[in-house]
């Protein structure tokens, strides 16, 4: 692994392998989740090969005691009965550092394949942030909320060369994903990856969770989320916009969702103040990714304010959903926004009980 860039995910895992038995480390497809991984193991299995998959269906329990540990199980979604070996695994030795699993799905608790509880911890991994894509360091100096909850704003300072608008608007529709964020690709080169991913994502990733969606009907509704991404429309506008129903809207929800896709930002309450819009935010988890599945360039961004100020919003949330991910006690981003939208704020952290981080 000498050509492994670190992460900010590195320390973390370190810290959860020491003490607890097993970690599962979830995320959207090609976050980079499996690097970072197999930087803490010894013996990878990949349960996309099909050759090792029908090893763990046969036995998953006798494929866990060859295997050598600390291991990594990768896409372990694709033979689910792996959680409940691991879990048996665990309950006979009980030691920390075993076990790394990761995929691109949502575990789902409730479900009778979940056998996790108590044995393995969950770890989220986003796309790059810029300081992870712009820094070569293999230490992680503390974070933009850390410094900022410590010393309040005035400890904060601009780095030596700030990007222009143009700049901000170049690293938004980059993206973060580390296969774009740690290469110099040209813009075509970068829609096509993009691209890809969008295809993947609708005809491959979503039909593993539900066969029956209809591709071009998700693909459409993607496309609308994307054009309203970190926007407030109405529900019927954006439903009537992709010509679907409500019911049909939200069985689109949960699969993106699950696959890491769609995040959701939560209005923020507060019992001092009244007449506040309840319903949360939309957001695709990279505006790269948003910005190609409308055909999206940095004059299109720049001529359109509207345009302009949600993929601000949307940029600046990328860059603290990964920060938040590693901070305990972990802290949620809301927004905020007096109903007909005449006072808002874009994003709120709160850090414990007594801070509150307004970005607008």
């Amino acid at each position: 692994m000498s050509l492994y860039r670190p992460r900010r995910a590195d320390g973390y895992l370190r810290e959860l392998l020491g003490a607890f038995p097993a970690v599962m480390i979830t995320g959207a497809r090609a976050t980079g989740k499996t690097t970072t991984a197999a930087n803490h193991v010894v013996h990878v299995d990949r349960l996309d090969q099909p050759g090792t998959a029908a090893l763990y269906r046969a036995d998953p329990d006798s494929a866990l005691r060859r295997a050598p540990r600390p291991l990594l199980i990768d896409e372990w979604q694709e033979v689910p009965e792996v959680l409940a070996a691991v879990k048996r695994s665990v309950d006979e030795r009980p030691a920390p550092g075993q076990f790394v699993l990761t995929g691109s799905v949502r575990a789902e608790r409730n479900n009778e394949t979940w056998a996790g509880t108590g044995r393995i911890v969950p770890m989220s991994m986003y796309p790059l942030t810029e300081r992870e894509i712009n820094s070569s360091l293999a230490v992680s100096p503390p974070s933009f909320l850390q410094r900022l909850a410590a010393s309040g704003i005035d400890e904060l300072h601009l780095p030596a060369v700030v990007p222009d608008i143009d700049g901000y608007v170049r690293a938004a529709l980059r993206g973060g994903f580390p296969d774009l964020g740690y290469h110099d690709r040209s813009e075509r080169a970068r829609g096509v990856w993009l691209m890809s991913y969008l295809d993947d994502l609708i005809t491959r990733d979503a039909a593993t969770l539900d066969s029956q969606k209809d591709p071009s009907k998700l693909r459409r509704y993607l496309r609308v989320l994307a054009l309203n991404n970190a926007g407030m429309p109405a529900e019927t506008t954006l439903y009537r916009s992709a010509d679907v129903n409500a019911k049909t809207a939200s069985s689109y929800d949960q699969p993106l969702r699950n696959l890491f896709v769609l995040v959701v930002v939560p209005a923020w309450a507060n019992g001092y103040l009244n007449r506040l819009t309840k319903a949360g935010k939309r957001y695709l988890v990279d505006p790269g990714l948003a910005a190609a599945a409308d055909g999206l360039t940095a004059a299109d961004v720049l001529a359109d304010n509207d345009l302009l100020g949600r993929w601000f919003d949307s940029f600046t949330a990328s860059q603290l959903r990964p920060e938040l991910a590693l901070t305990y006690p972990r802290p949620e981003l809301h927004h905020l926004r007096a109903e007909a939208g005449r006072r808002e704020i874009d994003l709120i952290v709160e850090l414990g009980a007594s801070q509150v981080v307004a970005l607008k």
